[in-house]
């Protein structure tokens, strides 16, 4: 969380973070509880990757690149998949036979989203947004990443300026419950 570089670059950086810890949850037997730390580390990682995303980087793609209104709606409708199956894992231990099923669908959701937006967004992206337009982006990517809420909010705004008004509270009242509750470490 919080690379440098350009937006794609620090966006990219997010993406390969979130394999890692999915070949974490791969490379453990179905029910150990570490699955469940490594699943919560992916989650925080994500949740604050989409705010960031939203706030910022699908905005840029309306403003400066061609049919970026369908592109941004297109990424905004994975993202509430993606969250809404976020949401839904919370509940689960490792244990719990939904917990595969819902790790399963979440991998799926994401590697899909990662392939298209590196396939085809960024490079529309990096072909029609200046050089310094991008690396702006990416300081901004990485304040609102701090400022990010760690748990899936499905029913949030998705798009400015709401969003940008509630992420911080929701964030920083995520961060107080994970604290409290040693969420996504390990004993």
């Amino acid at each position: 969380m919080g690379h440098g570089g350009n937006v794609i670059d620090e966006l990219v950086t997010d993406h390969r973070e979130v394999e890692t810890l999915f070949g974490r949850i791969e490379a453990l037997p179905s029910g150990d509880k570490d699955r469940k730390v490594y699943a919560d580390q992916v989650v925080m990682e994500l949740v604050r990757h989409s705010v960031a995303e939203e706030a910022h980087l699908y905005p840029a793609v309306r403003e400066h690149v061609p049919n970026g209104d369908a592109l941004a709606d297109k990424e905004l409708e994975d993202h509430a998949k993606a969250e809404q199956i976020m949401k839904d894992l919370e509940g689960c231990d490792a244990g719990d036979p939904e917990f595969d099923r819902l790790m399963g669908m979440l991998m799926m959701e994401i590697r899909s989203h990662v392939a298209d937006e590196e396939e085809n967004l960024f490079p529309l992206l990096r072909q029609s947004c200046p050089a310094e337009a991008l690396d702006e982006l990416g300081e901004k990517v990485r304040t609102a990443k701090k400022m990010a809420p760690t748990r899936p909010h499905p029913a949030a705004p998705d798009k400015p300026p709401a969003n940008k008004m509630l992420a911080p509270g929701m964030g920083l009242v995520d961060r107080m419950r994970d604290a409290l509750s040693g969420r996504g470490k390990k004993d």
